[in-house]
């Protein structure tokens, strides 16, 4: 009968016979060797298919380059941006004072009109018996005549008192407030009444040092926190006092009282200036901000969009940030330019992924 033993059982039983001695278990060394060499290897799975790259450096910026569908989803608008001369405005500082001492002032200079007509009528009535006093001649004693001379210069010093607090008054007014302010308070005009009952508010503006103006600005806005928004500042004259924090020149305006501001807030104004700027107006909704700088978005080629960074404190004017280093005509990226910087932002955390794109 002839035996037919399987081939792992003969391998099994070379192997034990090469392990006896030291050169059988060297030549097992290398058999194993060619053994785990000839093992299959695992099928190697391709990587799934990614999008296209919307980004690439090019001439040293980065580019996005999105097709019409692309800008079309995200929302994304342009706009050719002219290069004109713009009314540069200078950022002020605001803040709201509190008006308890004009309401102090008004009240005290109504006391002593009150004082001073309540002081004229008794002169009146004192003079006028003072001269019938002496009318009377014969008939009229020597006390009664000295009574009613007594009263009448009693009455005069005390109406010549009265005219003093309303001359002191009027003049402390002026002094702490300005003519137009303090007038105002004299007169207890529409203005300060508009004031005491907190349907207005006192702003004073003051400008950075250095800064001046030939006129008086009488166009100015104020941002509202947190929105931002703005609202319109109503001229009033010039302030009496600088404020110690900022040493500048400084405005006195109104706001409205249901602008959102309270007495002790601070704000950001702007003033329109005497001089114009030339450049491309962008609103600031089409700026981002990003690694501490401020840019915007800008067309450098089809269906291609590139970063341009604004300069440090750049002019502004009507609300809008002016361009002066871009060519009149650049296409300018007015709504979308936050997306634009997203997609930017992704590619460059897919390379650092170690991730290429087909």
């Amino acid at each position: 009968m002839t035996w037919r033993f399987p081939l792992v059982g003969v391998v099994a039983a070379g192997l034990g016979v090469l392990a006896v001695s030291p050169q059988g278990a060297a030549l097992l060394d290398e058999l194993r060797e060619h053994l785990e060499a000839a093992k299959p290897k695992p099928a190697q799975t391709k990587p799934a298919h990614l999008p296209a790259q919307r980004t690439a450096i090019e001439e040293g910026r980065t580019v996005v380059r999105l097709s019409a569908q692309e800008r079309a989803r995200i929302g994304i608008r342009t706009e050719a941006r002219p290069s004109a001369a713009h009314r540069e405005e200078l950022q002020a500082y605001g803040s709201v004072l509190d008006l308890a001492r004009v309401t102090d002032l008004t009240n005290a200079h109504a006391g002593a009109r009150a004082a001073l007509q309540t002081a004229q009528a008794r002169a009146e009535v004192s003079r006028s018996a003072l001269l019938r006093a002496r009318t009377l001649g014969q008939y009229a004693t020597t006390v009664q005549v000295e009574a009613a001379e007594g009263t009448f210069q009693t009455d005069q010093a005390a109406l010549a008192a009265a005219e003093s607090q309303v001359r002191t008054l009027s003049a402390t007014a002026q002094q702490e407030w300005g003519p137009v302010i303090g007038r105002a308070i004299v007169e207890r005009s529409p203005v300060i009444t508009r004031l005491i009952e907190r349907t207005d508010f006192l702003v004073q503006v003051t400008l950075p040092p250095g800064e001046s103006l030939k006129g008086p600005p009488a166009a100015a806005f104020a941002e509202v926190p947190p929105q931002s928004a703005r609202v319109a500042l109503a001229y009033v004259s010039p302030a009496t006092r600088t404020d110690p924090r900022i040493q500048g020149l400084s405005f006195f305006y109104t706001v409205s009282g249901d602008s959102g501001f309270l007495p002790g807030m601070s704000m950001l104004a702007f003033l329109a200036a005497d001089r114009s700027v030339t450049g491309l107006s962008v609103p600031e909704d089409a700026v981002v901000h990003w690694q501490g700088g401020a840019w915007v978005y800008r067309g450098v080629g089809p269906d291609a969009f590139a970063r341009h960074r604004l300069k440090a404190d750049p002019p502004m004017s009507a609300d809008s940030y002016v361009v002066e280093d871009l060519p009149g005509g650049t296409e300018i990226v007015l709504v979308g330019a936050q997306a634009l910087l997203s997609e930017e932002m992704k590619s460059q955390l897919q390379v650092s992924g170690g991730v290429d794109d087909d």
